[in-house]
């Protein structure tokens, strides 16, 4: 049986309407920012708190995000993590609501170089209108891949 951690969810925790965030990350796709915004965590307290804005439409692996303010967690198993976007913002995101899930999308796992004791979590262009999210936490590296939603024949997808 997988253990899942952090009470089924947030291990890693990104909500919006959190006052102190301690780390930013960005990237711009087509003239277009997408910001995450996060407080990292230790190890010992297994919880980041941030915010996702999105000047342009997204998509993740097939899950479209319009744009906007989102809250993401990580569904955090020993061998898959999973990245949600959520609609619920603000203080109330602090308690997750599946039921205001956007998606949820599979993150690449990879073995962490060194164990990561305070998460750090990045934004990495890949592409002219393609980007990355990557996790890095306790001896895990998590990736997911998203683009601008644009036409479905985009030929850099």
């Amino acid at each position: 049986m997988t253990k899942i951690r952090f009470a089924a969810l947030a291990a890693i925790i990104l909500t919006t309407g959190v006052a102190a965030f301690a780390q930013q990350s960005a990237v711009t796709l087509d003239g277009k920012a997408i910001t995450v915004k996060y407080a990292p965590a230790a190890v010992q307290d297994r919880k980041i708190f941030g915010t996702l804005h999105t000047d342009a439409d997204i998509v993740f692996k097939g899950v479209a995000v319009p744009a906007g303010n989102y809250s993401l967690y990580v569904l955090v198993a020993a061998d898959k993590w999973q990245l949600i976007v959520n609609k619920q913002t603000g203080p109330k995101a602090a308690n997750y609501d599946p039921k205001l899930d956007v998606g949820r999308v599979s993150m690449v796992m990879a073995k962490a170089p060194a164990p990561v004791e305070t998460s750090r979590l990045a934004l990495t262009k890949v592409a002219a209108m393609a980007a990355k999210i990557e996790i890095a936490w306790e001896n895990v590296v998590a990736t997911t891949q998203f683009h601008l939603d644009r036409v479905a024949g985009d030929s850099e997808w």
